[in-house]
């Protein structure tokens, strides 16, 4: 029965393909692309809403630190706060963002620690006054010193155990190649957290310990109304990169063996498109969803400065889309939206470090029925959008 729905699927989006031109697997999420109405297909989350005058909820603030790399105090959360992981404990949404310090000036020059914030309503922020995760003088120290701990996801096992996926960044460290690596950490209460190293340390002889990657996503599922981690065929699984998406499974969730091909390179499964909102990049959101109809990842799009750019929207602009994969085979793409379901509108995301526009998509949770995405403004603050699934709501307005 699996297998013939999986096939209805497939040939359902390939008959609104043939309707929306010569793009691949992707399902048009209206007939007049000319439109700005922005429905939304049966398969996709969302419309996310913006509720109304509480956004941005995490700032920039003047709070000390005494800092282990720098041995001084420190203002680790003054000049930005953005790029934030979600998760459901004791009852509150917990909200791990990304704070930069003063350090520096531009983007990826600062030192990058994680904060840890609790809400019980969504929206109204209690903030912890010392980061939980930075670097310091312990066994990670060659991959984050100076540029520190990066845009973090996190995801629950059923037994409670916290899985961060974060951005290790060496920016100047010369005892190793200088590259942003995708890290694994693991916690009991989100305060104090084991780091375990890059996550394809030990695959394939260390082939890919020094390759550049941000972002991953692990697969979780809604099992009576807590979203948990869970497997995919046996294996626990991530979606993960930036330039092209790929697949990676793993038996502890620590080390992670990424998918190759037959000619025994990275597999990758999703690419940008030129023309399109992710012309430029698609790099991995929050935690993915198994849902009915498949493996749902969020994903954020970014758009081409240049010709090939999807003149729709803001050039050099980040929005965020969908993807649908197939549950039985992962790496099988059954629909994807041509256009963000969520992009810059509002002023705060449209100014700060990045003025082009960003809405970048990090934190998804599942808290009092409703899905609460948790994202960063222009790489400076951090906002909140909320999806009921008992309301029929359209994405962002397309212009």
């Amino acid at each position: 029965m699996k297998f013939i729905y999986s096939t209805i699927l497939v040939l359902s989006s390939v008959l609104m393909v043939a309707c929306c031109g010569e793009q691949k697997k992707t399902c048009c999420p209206m007939a007049d692309l000319k439109s700005t109405e922005n429905r939304l297909p049966f398969w996709a989350m969302g419309g996310f809403v913006r509720p109304e005058g509480v956004n941005p909820v995490i700032e920039p603030k003047d709070t000390e630190f005494d800092c282990p790399m720098q041995k001084t105090k420190i203002k680790w959360e003054e000049s930005d706060t953005f790029n934030p992981a979600a998760v459901v404990k004791d009852g509150k949404i917990c909200v791990l963002y990304r704070a930069e310090d003063n350090s520096a000036t531009g983007i990826g020059k600062r030192t990058s620690r994680v904060g840890l914030a609790e809400t019980t309503d969504g929206v109204t922020m209690t903030r912890r006054e010392s980061p939980v995760l930075f670097p310091a003088e312990d066994n990670a120290k060659v991959y984050e010193w100076r540029g520190g701990c990066e845009d973090p996801r996190v995801a629950v096992t059923e037994d409670g155990t916290f899985v961060m996926a974060y951005t290790g960044w060496n920016r100047d460290n010369g005892e190793i190649t200088a590259t942003p690596r995708l890290c694994i950490a693991t916690s009991k209460d989100l305060i104090t957290w084991e780091k375990h190293g890059p996550a394809f340390a030990k695959a394939y002889d260390g082939r890919f310990i020094d390759l550049t990657s941000k972002s991953g996503s692990i697969v979780t599922k809604v099992i009576d109304g807590t979203q948990v981690i869970t497997k995919v065929n046996g294996k626990y699984m991530m979606y993960w990169g930036e330039r092209m998406i790929n697949i990676a499974t793993s038996d502890d969730l620590i080390n992670w063996t990424p998918e190759l091909n037959e000619k025994g390179d990275l597999k990758g499964i999703v690419y940008p498109r030129p023309k399109y909102f992710d012309s430029d990049l698609t790099e991995c959101g929050p935690p993915a969803v198994i849902t009915e109809h498949g493996i749902l990842l969020l994903y954020n799009g970014k758009n081409r400065g240049d010709d090939r750019r999807d003149e729709r929207f803001t050039p050099n602009s980040y929005c965020a889309g969908q993807i649908l994969f197939d549950l039985e085979n992962p790496g099988q793409v059954l629909a994807r939206l041509d256009v963000p379901f969520f992009r810059p509108m509002d002023a705060f995301e449209k100014s700060g470090q990045y003025v082009d526009g960003t809405v970048f998509i990090e934190g998804l949770t599942f808290f009092n029925d409703k899905w609460y995405l948790y994202y960063g403004c222009a790489d400076s603050k951090v906002g909140v959008a909320v999806y009921d699934p008992a309301q029929n709501v359209a994405g962002d307005p397309i212009k």
